[in-house]
């Protein structure tokens, strides 16, 4: 067999793809291409809620509705800007790539957008609650429409850097891994703010922190401005980074096709699930800080901030762990340290948790949570395949589920919660909704069909090996473990 120089040979009627490895510059490029996104995302799951309720006095329901006018819009826009990202455009601007295009599209709408949300309504602060509520849907549908943009044209770039299942789950486990450090930074910033800066240690959250808020937004968007512009520089869309890639960005599927396929369905559900989990633990826990524990405003930064030191230290072992044991073990384990969690909250309470307990529940909650994201990102990149033509657009059916689950349960749990006094309700929460979610996505795991890594979903491909590998085509394991 010839295998001069870097590219594809045909041996047997079948390819063997020899590529290089991804550089290390290459790959911090691009987990920074996300943390514009993972400041703001952090933003808004964890204080939406908590800004547009204790600060600017919107009751539950118009604060949870709010939010489900983000959830909806990211919903809608995610399969927009998946099917258009996998269009092949020969106008100028899309000569410098059809993913970098959308990203740089939803860079600027995220910059543009996102500090009007967590400001009081200019000019209009004492007006009707539904006027404020329409000033500020409008800067959440762009904000959304931009977040949309970047989360898909930049998951989509994995299944087109590499072909190699590992190689994949690395790329997902570093850019989780600058999403926890995205994340911990913007509560080490609000713990400042709130605390440091605050004046006082004792007292809660209440309108008068407004321009604190305004604060720790405007330091996130600098940061994250500048890792947009890094990933703009060092990551080039091109299919050489694998050499000569016969398969990457050639492959494509109708969308007929996609949706006749049972397991698009089964890894659907299996993201939903994730999300619902770490999403509404993010939302829900500072309320529950606030209302349940009464806490004082700092540990509303805390208490997620040692969340998201477990999932980072967490984060550094998920591509050992999903290699070592494969998808399904590593999957099953992140949900049963979520279900410890979860039920940890449900039963106990007093001064013994909340001087020492809930430290150990946060950094559960953010262990078990990275391992169910990261690996489910690994699975949806799996399902993918070769077939990158449609890679975008699979990531926003994936996205549309998420988003719209997380918007409908939001506003159900705000609706549902009319009686201020009842304190255990985030309790209950957490415990019952986060931990259904935890289970519903084990099961879900569990119940997808293994395929071998080297069938594509969509129909008979050329198998292929990484020069990373000692397998030969023959010896590949099955995609789910």
């Amino acid at each position: 067999m010839d295998t001069s120089g870097s590219g594809a040979v045909m041996d047997s009627g079948e390819y063997t793809e020899v590529y290089r490895r991804l550089p290390l510059k290459l790959q911090l490029a691009y987990g920074m291409g996300h943390v514009l996104n993972d400041v703001c995302a952090s933003m808004w799951f964890t204080y939406l809620l908590v800004f547009f309720h204790l600060v600017l006095e919107f009751s539950n329901w118009e604060a949870g509705f709010m939010l489900l006018v983000g959830q909806v819009a990211d919903a809608l826009s995610t399969p927009f800007v998946g099917f258009h990202s996998d269009q092949s455009d020969n106008i100028w601007l899309c000569r410098y790539g059809r993913r970098k295009t959308w990203h740089l599209l939803g860079s600027i709408c995220v910059i543009s957008s996102f500090p009007f949300i967590f400001s009081p309504c200019l000019n209009c602060s004492g007006s009707h609650s539904w006027a404020q509520m329409i000033y500020f849907s409008v800067f959440i549908i762009i904000f959304q429409f931009g977040w949309a943009s970047i989360q898909i044209s930049h998951l989509s770039l994995i299944p087109e850097l590499t072909p190699n299942e590992h190689d994949r789950t690395k790329l997902t486990a570093i850019r989780y891994g600058f999403t926890v450090l995205s994340n911990v930074l913007v509560y080490i910033i609000t713990w400042y703010v709130l605390h440091l800066n605050g004046g006082t240690n004792e007292g809660q959250i209440g309108p008068a922190d407004a321009s604190k808020f305004q604060t720790v937004v405007w330091t996130g968007l600098s940061i994250g401005v500048f890792c947009t512009i890094i990933f703009h520089i060092f990551v080039k869309e091109q299919n050489d980074y694998g050499g000569d890639n016969v398969h990457a960005g050639q492959l494509r599927t109708s969308i007929s096709e996609i949706f006749k396929n049972l397991q698009i369905y089964q890894v659907a559900v299996t993201y939903m699930a994730t999300r619902l989990f770490v999403n509404l633990s993010q939302v829900f826990i500072p309320l529950y800080l606030h209302e349940t524990l009464n806490m004082v405003a700092s540990a509303l930064a805390l208490i997620p901030l040692i969340m998201y030191i477990g999932s980072f230290v967490t984060s550094m072992c998920i591509e050992k762990l999903n290699r070592s044991f494969g998808r399904r073990f590593a999957y099953v384990i992140g949900s049963a340290l979520s279900l410890v969690a979860c039920c940890w909250i449900g039963v106990r309470s007093g001064p013994q948790y909340t001087d020492y307990e809930i430290y150990v529940v946060a950094v559960l909650f953010g262990a078990g949570g990275s391992i169910i994201l990261v690996t489910s990102l690994g699975i949806t990149a799996d399902l993918i395949g070769d077939k990158t033509g449609n890679g975008a657009f699979i990531y926003g059916i994936m996205s549309f589920t998420d988003k719209l689950a997380n918007g409908v349960a939001v506003i159900i749990i705000q609706d549902l919660h009319k009686n201020n006094s009842d304190v255990t309700y985030y309790r209950n929460t957490i415990t019952f909704v986060c931990g259904g979610s935890a289970i519903l996505g084990a099961l879900s795991v569990i119940s997808l069909i293994k395929r071998r890594q080297d069938n594509s979903l969509f129909g008979e491909t050329p198998n292929y090996v990484s020069i990373n590998s000692d397998a030969s085509p023959s010896e590949i394991q099955p995609l789910i473990a």
